[in-house]
């Protein structure tokens, strides 16, 4: 008897899949996980963003949103909890990869944005708790900022350019998606899909600093993080010890953590099996 015929999954479901497995992953030192939960922020709280992202991701992928209004929408659609920020970086990634079908036509497409979005992207900001540089003359917080992008023609691609030295996601807006397509080559390099992803977030620990944590702590902060998530990967300390010390300290590689659901969706786009 033949096996019925299954439909492919839409990009939004895979959007929607690495969301999931990216928070579900054990072993992401510092990260929430299925074994970690943060005092104000939780597992459940990233489930929820999960599930209530679907219906947008779908919408951007029918062509029927524009990147700012997909921005505003998903934020606003995902804002229904109290635990802060748990997707934003992610989204911002997402987005253009799934109306863009990948990394080529994700490239092309941010440059296309125009200030309308970028107008919505720093609304979406203000839906949330997304950290920021104190000293940014870009305040998101400041109506002013959004009248200054009016005034100056800034598109939402512009706004990732001036973000990109300090900001690893809006970096990959202006590098080609570089470390997008990075993670999604390192899990297509682990025989163990299932361990896959805490290995692939540890490779990228231990080769760049995580934007996040410069933000909330200070630059010598993340590049201390990833000196010890090369201690772990060169047997100098264990894995768990590293887990520990960083969720005690506070220390979350979210910025990471936003690429690492970028690679997850690329691989699945490309036929990577997660449940190898």
């Amino acid at each position: 008897m033949s096996r019925p015929t299954v439909n492919p999954a839409s990009l939004a479901e895979l959007a929607q899949f690495a969301m999931l497995l990216e928070v579900t992953a054990r072993g992401k030192p510092g990260n929430i996980d299925r074994c970690h939960d943060y005092e104000d922020t939780r597992l459940d709280h990233f489930l929820s963003s999960a599930v209530l992202a679907k219906p947008i991701f779908s919408a951007i992928e029918a062509g029927n949103l524009s990147i700012g209004e997909a921005m505003r929408d998903v934020v606003a659609r995902t804002n229904m909890h109290r635990g802060g920020n748990t997707h934003f970086g992610a989204f911002l990634l997402l987005l253009p990869l799934i109306a863009g079908k990948g990394i080529a036509g994700a490239t092309e497409l941010v440059k296309k944005t125009t200030v309308t979005d970028a107008v919505l992207f720093y609304k979406a900001f203000g839906l949330t708790q997304v950290r920021v540089r104190t000293e940014d003359p870009m305040d998101v917080n400041d109506p002013a900022s959004i009248q200054r992008l009016k005034d100056e023609q800034i598109t939402m691609y512009s706004v990732m350019e001036y973000s990109a030295p300090h900001d690893m996601v809006a970096r990959e807006w202006t590098n080609g998606f570089a470390l997008t397509r990075r993670a999604a080559d390192l899990l297509f390099a682990q025989k163990d899909g299932v361990h896959a992803i805490p290995a692939m977030f540890l490779t990228l620990m231990t080769e760049y600093p995580d934007t996040f944590i410069a933000k909330k702590f200070d630059e010598a902060t993340a590049e201390e993080v990833m000196y010890k998530a090369r201690a772990v990967r060169d047997g100098r300390q264990t894995l768990a010890a590293f887990d520990d010390e960083c969720i005690k300290a506070g220390i979350n590689p979210g910025s990471l953590a936003d690429i690492c659901i970028a690679g997850i969706f690329i691989a699945l786009l490309e036929g990577w099996q997660w449940d190898c």
